[in-house]
């Protein structure tokens, strides 16, 4: 059952992904025949970047929250005392999702989508193809979270059994987050070089 469930995230998470990609390569192909200045298509294909990479780090997140969750719900149940050990656990999938809406917030600001003037040449036509693959890589690393929310499931189990472990579940739940940091080191790295930091 569990097995079937993680399938059927991993398809929506797959389809979103889709949806997205298509949606906003069909609005570009009307931008251009509609002689969309290139400053245009940089902005449509950035905010597929901030897209990709909230949306698939959010995903992802949600679905590694929802099963370190369940187990929490369990250990709660019968033994009420646990429940801030258990909590600490359990909200540690969703950082990747700051990672993406981090990333999301520096691409906006580095194009003047938030208002000001824009820190990057936002006529070069590798900044938008750049947003969109750094979007990707924030994106693609917060996966990880479904990842993480399994060893948190599995974590918060052990502290149910026995709370004294709830320290090392912790380091434990902590490692596949390291995937995501190095995709937003990656993401921060190239938006410095692309001038949009």
């Amino acid at each position: 059952m569990i097995e079937r469930s993680k399938k059927n995230m991993f398809l929506m998470l797959v389809l979103t992904t889709m949806f997205l990609l298509t949606t906003t390569i069909a609005a570009a192909q009307d931008d251009n025949q509609n002689n969309a200045t290139q400053e245009d298509k940089n902005k449509i294909l950035l905010i597929l970047g901030c897209a990709l990479a909230i949306g698939i780090a959010g995903i992802s997140s949600a679905i590694g929250l929802a099963l370190a969750g369940s187990s929490a719900v369990a250990v709660t149940a019968e033994k009420p005392d646990l429940f801030g050990k258990c909590l600490v656990l359990q909200v540690l999938p969703m950082t990747q999702s700051v990672y993406g809406l981090l990333t999301a917030i520096l691409l906006m600001m580095g194009s003047g989508l938030l208002g000001g003037t824009a820190r990057a040449n936002m006529l070069s036509p590798v900044i938008g193809t750049a947003a969109v693959w750094i979007g990707l890589a924030v994106g693609l690393t917060g996966i990880s979270a479904i990842n993480q929310g399994m060893v948190a499931s599995s974590s918060i189990s052990a502290v149910g059994r026995n709370p004294d472990v709830a320290a090392r579940g912790i380091i434990y739940t902590v490692m596949p987050e390291t995937i995501a940091i190095f995709g937003l080191l990656v993401a921060i790295l190239l938006m410095t070089g692309l001038g949009l930091l």
